[in-house]
């Protein structure tokens, strides 16, 4: 497994105890004494841990409005930390490209959470790539990328 995808696996576990505690005292140090990953993989899910919780308010807005005839806070506690994480990666660290980002969500949902929260993850991800305006440039490498 690649340090990236530990590291996404990991940072899933940790969005997954802030939402339910709505903060990391207590458990966090504990968390990572008991994970065995590189200092890369630590750093990078630490990076989505607290891009996710600095920006989670506007991250929820934009999936709220995606989601048709959802509320994010109704979305299955996976699912939308499966798309807060992306949606970080999309938006604030354009040194990934959308398909990497978009695929690792996926295989995130294939492997964490239920039958149609692949499906789900895939196309609320699809439509924020092509309807919202800060990714028109990682919207153009991943059309270049499907021509190519």
């Amino acid at each position: 497994m690649s340090s990236r995808r530990q590291a996404r696996e990991r940072a899933l576990q940790l969005l997954f105890q802030w939402d339910i505690h709505g903060h990391t005292r207590h458990w966090l140090e504990q968390f990572w004494e008991q994970q065995k990953v590189s200092d890369e993989a630590r750093q990078f899910a630490e990076q989505l841990l607290q891009g996710v919780m600095k920006h989670g308010k506007e991250l929820d807005a934009l999936l709220g409005a995606a989601a048709t005839n959802w509320k994010v806070s109704r979305m299955p506690i996976v699912d939308r930390n499966i798309l807060r994480a992306a949606l970080y990666e999309l938006l604030w660290m354009p040194e990934i490209p959308a398909k990497v980002t978009i695929d690792e969500a996926i295989e995130l949902a294939k492997k964490f959470a239920d039958e149609e929260g692949k499906a789900f993850v895939n196309g609320i991800l699809d439509r924020i790539l092509r309807d919202e305006p800060r990714l028109a440039a990682k919207r153009a490498e991943a059309e270049s990328a499907r021509k190519a």
